[in-house]
């Protein structure tokens, strides 16, 4: 049994599912659980959809608390049921914390791939990572030091999927033909996240600072990339309502499904925090790291995060190596002042050079495949 319940969830349990028969091509996986499109074409039987899952957020989630309820207790009667020899949860601790716990007890052998990040808020759910989980994967390498100095030793560092298949498809001179951007001139890009609700509340800011940074530096040149799980018209309706829609418009590419080009070519970037963070690390791209919550979820949440830094790639570096502008601190002129300090060519220049030290920490790719080793040994261990 498989549950991931969110876009990158999904990609990464469809990648170690693949990875699961190449390591062993002469074994016959019967595979089920909650799923997204590329574990369904992964061949997955779907027990719960988790397309519609997929929010973040208090009151988002008790909008649709029902449907979570059912969720849970359609597979934790398919586990008691069909009883495999294997769960394996991806990441989505709220939910999965939760399944771990019932179906373990039940004498369930429980794999956590891409562990919960408790280091970074509600640590106490160690006690339930040691009682209910036994083998955790890693793939950030500063975990696995955080959960054994907590008393679980049954975590493994397997290297992050990212790195080695972060590559950018063409390079900057293609990509800004196909957009009609001069490559000898500065390109900006703007991530604002890849739910709606992050959309909404990121992008205004960073429309601001576009404003602000086309007074100064007229040459540049701007792309807002709409992840791709959203649509561009999300982008394209903010756009339409910013206060210098007019200019805007006339300055700006709206581009989707070439995230990892746009970051390639770009000069410098503004990422909203989370994977694309380390995407852009990879790409040795220089960025500003940027957040905005809802207040409620903001006043709730923020004050439960313990960690020093909020994003993953300061988090793999050990340092503040890249500025966050989170919650009340990201607004344009914050923005426009960080993007302009690095497209200065000395700034720029380091940054690249300690990006590439993160990329080294991350592994030397072949996550998915090391991950899929560490579970049939698991389960090898068994029989």
């Amino acid at each position: 049994m498989i549950v991931a319940g969110e876009p990158s969830g999904d990609a990464h349990a469809a990648s170690l599912i693949r990875a699961l028969r190449d390591v062993a091509p002469d074994v016959q996986f019967d595979l089920f659980g909650a799923t997204g499109p590329q574990m369904r074409a992964a061949g997955v039987e779907t027990t719960v959809n988790s397309d519609a899952l997929a929010i973040m957020g208090i009151v988002e989630v008790t909008r649709v608390l029902p449907r979570f309820i059912r969720a849970f207790r359609e597979l934790k009667t398919a586990a008691l049921a069909r009883k495999p020899d294997a769960v394996i949860l991806v990441d989505w601790p709220e939910f999965n914390l939760r399944l771990a716990s019932a179906l373990h007890r039940r004498g369930l052998k429980v794999i956590y791939y891409i562990s919960p990040q408790l280091w970074a808020w509600r640590a106490r759910r160690v006690k339930k990572i040691k009682r209910d989980v036994d083998l955790l994967l890693s793939i950030l390498p500063f975990e696995t030091e955080w959960y054994h100095s907590r008393g679980v030793d049954t975590v493994e560092f397997v290297g992050n999927p990212l790195s080695g298949e972060v590559v950018a498809r063409y390079g900057r001179d293609e990509f800004c033909q196909k957009h009609e951007l001069d490559s000898s001139r500065p390109v900006i890009s703007f991530l604002p996240g890849s739910r709606h609700k992050e959309i909404v509340r990121i992008l205004p800011p960073m429309l601001d600072a576009i404003d602000l940074i086309s007074d100064k530096r007229p040459e540049a040149q701007f792309v807002i990339v709409v992840a791709p799980s959203r649509q561009p018209q999300e982008a394209r309706e903010i756009v339409a309502l910013h206060k210098s829609a007019s200019k805007l418009q006339s300055r700006l590419k709206i581009i989707h499904h070439e995230t990892r080009e746009a970051l390639a070519a770009s000069d410098v970037a503004a990422v909203a925090s989370g994977t694309a963070t380390l995407e852009a690390a990879l790409l040795h791209t220089p960025m500003v790291i940027v957040y905005k919550e809802s207040p409620i979820n903001w006043h709730t949440l923020g004050s439960l995060i313990t960690v020093e830094h909020f994003g993953l790639a300061n988090l793999v570096a050990g340092e503040r190596l890249v500025t966050e502008l989170i919650q009340n601190d990201l607004n344009g002129p914050s923005l426009a002042e960080e993007l302009l300090r690095l497209l200065e060519p000395q700034a720029n220049k380091s940054m690249r050079e300690k990006l590439t030290n993160v990329a080294t920490r991350l592994g030397d790719g072949g996550a998915s495949h090391k991950a899929a080793s560490a579970i049939l040994r698991a389960l090898e261990s068994e029989l």
